[in-house]
């Protein structure tokens, strides 16, 4: 059974990346050469799927432009510096 993305109900959040089919996946320039990075596709709708470049086929998870960018920018404001 699906879960409907609660915006547009086209994505499983979660959802296989490997299901994401013709979508660029790109890191940022600061990732390491371990392969132990985020990786962020933008999907045919405007929103931005996230994977672990670890795990190409596991899971991505689906995200609005407007979620992504608050969450972008509490990492800019240091909201999660204790994680790291």
């Amino acid at each position: 059974m699906r879960s409907p993305h609660a915006f547009t109900g086209d994505y499983d959040n979660g959802m296989s990346a490997a299901a994401l089919e013709g979508v660029r996946w790109r890191k940022s320039g600061r990732s390491n050469a371990n392969g132990e990075c985020v990786e962020v596709a933008e999907l045919a709708d405007g929103q931005i799927a996230v994977r672990n470049s670890r795990f190409p086929d596991g899971p991505a998870l689906i995200y609005t432009r407007a979620e992504l960018s608050a969450f972008v920018a509490g990492a800019k404001d240091g909201d999660f510096d204790d994680l790291t």
